[in-house]
């Protein structure tokens, strides 16, 4: 899977976002899965290709980190400091969307 993300300042793909928002906490692939869907009332659910797919691109990235897990067999991941400042940049942007949006639908009212 090649993700679309665009290290230099772009959006981030939903997926990306939630994956790396689901790892501030060391999480196993299915603890992610589970978390996604829960935040996301469903609305995004992950298969477990998509899951390792993005896993491996971000970890590839510097995003996040293998982790050892407490006595388990499971990989853990755990989100890096590059990965928390690119979750940062994208929160900034999201923000920054949606105030242009408001602006442009309260100008409809006026």
């Amino acid at each position: 899977m090649k993700l679309r993300d665009n290290r230099k300042g772009g959006a981030l793909t939903e997926v990306t976002f939630f994956v790396l928002l689901s790892v501030y906490q060391p999480k196993h692939g299915y603890a992610i899965m589970k978390f996604i869907e829960e935040k996301t009332n469903g609305r995004l659910v992950l298969g477990a290709g998509t899951l390792y797919g993005a896993l491996t691109a971000l970890e590839e990235k510097g995003w996040i980190m293998p982790c050892s897990s407490a006595g388990g067999r499971k990989k853990e991941y755990l989100i890096t400091n590059a990965g928390k400042e690119v979750c940062n940049k994208e929160m900034i942007r999201l923000k920054v969307l949606v105030k242009i949006a408001e602006d442009i639908m309260e100008e409809e009212y006026e």
